[in-house]
């Protein structure tokens, strides 16, 4: 973003100048402004369409977009949080329609995971047998090899809820589509005498679930997500094909590679042990006692 464009296209007295990531925060003496380019225009129309105006508003729409600056008080992250989800669940709620199912979509999305899970199981067989040959095993191995089992769990339950998954959404004529923020984080919601959600540069039309699967992975570790995904559903309740895939997303393990700095892989390592022990605790109460979910137990040294 370029200043001097800047002054060009709006007529402000500009006192001051602040870049922020891909925001330009504009100072008049009076007021301040964002000043943003990518703005999806048929997004923004549709969610005015469907009075959801829990955004800051356009001011300006040229090129670059002026768009009201909301300076957002301090609050806990678990209230903003809950916030968050609440502003989510109402966005997915007044944007929803219904879509003829694409079945290609849908069967590359059970191979992609499909293959995934078969990657992962040979990569984790394949680096356990390097790692049991050690004399001494390093910390970060250790760590490993003591959780491995957990890893298997996960895989196992992946691969047997995605054959359930499919042979379901197989079924469907419809599904549900919605207006995705696509890009969740706590840094995204503002909260004055409203609540607002900002930074809707990678927003789209999909299925709900991905905005819940990319929050998680950003905020699953470190906060309660049960009772966030509850307060989701009592707006918006997940029909049961979309909370097996979002189950699946979550519960598939992330592919851990060692590198130089045995005490960094011990941290990553933990950090995501920690994320696969709190899924198999979210997950394992919407399962029977006859499904075999992860268990929710796990080694760590």
């Amino acid at each position: 973003m370029k200043i001097n464009e800047i002054k060009k296209i709006f007529d402000l007295p500009l006192r001051k100048i602040e870049i922020r990531g891909k925001s330009c925060i504009v100072d008049t003496g009076e007021c301040k402004y964002v000043v943003k380019k990518n703005i999806n225009h048929d997004i923004i129309n549709y969610l005015n369409s469907r009075g959801f105006k829990y955004y800051p508003n356009i001011i300006e729409d040229s090129d670059y977009k002026l768009i009201e600056y909301i300076e957002s008080i301090n609050m806990p992250d678990e209230q903003k949080l809950l916030d968050l989800i609440n502003l989510v669940a109402l966005l997915h709620a007044k944007t929803t329609f219904f879509k003829e199912i694409d079945n290609d979509k849908y069967k590359k999305i059970y191979e992609d995971i499909a293959n995934n899970i078969y990657y992962l199981n040979n990569y984790y067989d394949d680096l356990l047998k390097v790692i049991e040959t050690k004399v001494f095993m390093s910390p970060s191995e250790y760590l490993l090899a003591r959780n491995i089992s957990f890893f298997y769990e996960a895989l196992s339950f992946c691969e047997r809820q995605l054959q359930e998954w499919y042979e379901l959404i197989k079924t469907k004529e419809k599904v549900r589509q919605v207006v995705l923020h696509n890009n969740l984080s706590l840094e995204h919601i503002l909260r004055n005498n409203n609540a607002y959600l900002i930074s809707w540069d990678k927003s789209k039309i999909d299925i709900p679930i991905f905005d819940l699967y990319k929050l998680y992975r950003r905020c699953g570790r470190n906060y309660d997500f049960s009772e966030i995904l509850h307060h989701y559903e009592k707006i918006y309740p997940l029909l049961k094909e979309e909370r097996e895939l979002f189950f699946i997303l979550i519960a598939l393990p992330p592919k851990l590679e060692f590198t130089s700095s045995v005490f960094d892989d011990c941290v990553v390592f933990n950090r995501e042990i920690e994320l696969m022990f709190k899924t198999a605790k979210l997950i394992s109460p919407y399962y029977t006692n006859n499904t075999k979910e992860p268990q929710n137990q796990k080694e760590k040294n």
